[in-house]
C-alpha cells in the first residue's frame, strides 16, 4: 500500500507534464519546417490530425490523409503522396484516393 501512495505524486506529475506538452503552441514548430499531410509512411507520422491517429507514430497506413509529418518549408506540395488527389502532400488533411 505504501508504494501506491508514494507513486501517486509521480503519476500526477507525469499526467500534468503530458497535458502541458500536448498543449504546446504552434510556435514550437521548427521555423524551417511545415506540416505536410499524406506523406508519412505507416507508423512514421509526426503527429495526429484526425480519427485513427493520436500522435507521433500512430498512422495506420502509408500516405494516410489525416496524418502529417514535418517537411522542409516549401516542399510539401512537391512531395509525392500516392493517396492525395493531386499526387502530392497537402497543407490540410484530405480523404485518400485509392493508391
Amino acid at each position: 500500500m505504501t508504494q501506491t501512495i508514494t507513486n501517486l505524486p509521480a503519476a500526477a506529475l507525469a499526467l500534468a507534464l503530458g497535458a502541458a506538452f500536448a498543449a504546446m503552441p504552434a510556435a514550437a514548430q521548427p521555423a524551417d519546417k511545415e506540416k505536410c499531410f499524406g506523406v508519412a509512411l505507416k507508423g512514421k507520422n509526426d503527429c495526429a490530425a484526425g480519427a485513427g491517429t493520436t500522435c507521433a507514430g500512430t498512422s495506420k497506413v502509408d500516405y494516410q490523409g489525416n496524418s502529417w509529418s514535418f517537411v522542409a518549408k516549401g516542399t510539401c506540395e512537391k512531395t509525392a503522396s500516392k493517396t492525395s488527389p493531386t499526387g502530392f502532400g497537402q497543407a490540410k488533411e484530405f480523404k485518400e484516393k485509392k493508391a
